[in-house]
């Protein structure tokens, strides 16, 4: 780290969520379960999908993208954050620090677009029943991840660029378990109303155009359950979105909690546990919440788990 007011440095401090030495080993333990957690779930999920030829639909091929975003958006945080406090180190190098906001905005991102894409589905499901396949083609949905997939890509490239022509101070601590942009341009002594705009942009374009197509598509769904004459068929349809629902309540309430705030105390510690919400728990919790109450992703599981049992056992042939 260089002293003085120099505009090339070469690393930051994560200070994570407590300096207490006493709980880090219990940090390090709470954070390795969910991080197995959520990888170990999220495979199972694809792994279903991929495995049972019922479940190739679009509905299940959104979730099994939204899996995979799961586990390489949680590996981009809470890996680094074990290796720290597993060295007893705080350090994060500039490069590292960079790629790391590079990726993580690249995932929340795809988060974000594969749940709007799914409340379509949705929509399409419920509303449009006779013509789904024919609107939710293979190429459809295929075109759909990959727009999602540019759209992120762009702007989180877009995003680092501008946070690469920051200067930074001798304050280099990382009020966080992560380099989070917001933290991240908060440290700047340069000019940072650019960065500012550009965050508020891109959260505002993503995020807020996003909930508004999942508002849009839930209220034309709400309608079309409102119109189904039998208790039966209503709670039919509101069931297939309700594990939808949870996910996006969990994760837009976290998320715009974090990043709509400006209050110092809580850009720093609240800050940091509020975002253990949407980059932890809830990938963590999504395969649950999809599996729970589906008997297909039930009976798809059931079987790869047994053909993994099987395939673990001695042959003694």
């Amino acid at each position: 780290m260089l002293p003085g007011n120099e505009t090339r440095i070469s690393e930051f401090l994560l200070l994570g969520f407590s300096e207490e030495p006493e709980l880090q080993p219990l940090i390090f333990g709470i954070f390795l379960s969910m991080y197995l957690i959520t990888v170990f779930g999220n495979l199972l999920i694809i792994l279903a999908v991929s495995s049972d030829s019922h479940l190739h639909t679009p509905m299940y091929f959104f979730l099994s993208n939204l899996s995979l975003v799961d586990i390489c958006f949680t590996t981009t945080t809470i890996p680094k954050m074990l290796l720290n406090i597993q060295t007893q180190s705080k350090v994060i190098t500039y490069e590292a620090c960079i790629i790391q906001m590079y990726f993580f905005l690249l995932f929340a991102g795809l988060d974000v677009f594969l749940l709007t894409v799914m409340a379509y589905d949705r929509y399409v499901a419920i509303c449009h029943p006779l013509h789904y396949m024919v609107i939710m083609n293979p190429r459809l949905c295929g075109l759909l991840v990959l727009v999602s997939w540019i759209m992120c890509i762009l702007n989180s490239l877009l995003q680092c660029l501008v946070a690469l022509q920051m200067s930074f101070c001798t304050n280099l601590e990382i009020s966080h378990f992560f380099c989070e942009l917001k933290q991240v341009v908060q440290l700047a002594c340069s000019d940072t109303f650019l960065n500012n705009i550009m965050m508020y942009f891109g959260v505002g374009l993503l995020g807020g155009c996003s909930l508004a197509g999942i508002l849009y598509s839930y209220s034309k769904i709400v309608s079309s359950i409102c119109g189904i004459s039998s208790a039966q068929g209503k709670y039919k349809a509101f069931s297939t979105c309700a594990s939808h629902l949870s996910v996006v309540s969990l994760f837009y309430c976290t998320s715009a909690g974090v990043y709509f705030s400006s209050t110092p105390t809580h850009s720093s510690q609240s800050s940091a546990t509020a975002s253990v919400m949407y980059t932890v728990v809830t990938p963590m919790l999504n395969p649950f919440i999809y599996s729970l109450r589906n008997k297909d992703i039930k009976g798809a599981l059931k079987g790869v788990l047994e053909m993994m049992v099987t395939k673990s056992q001695p042959s003694w042939d």
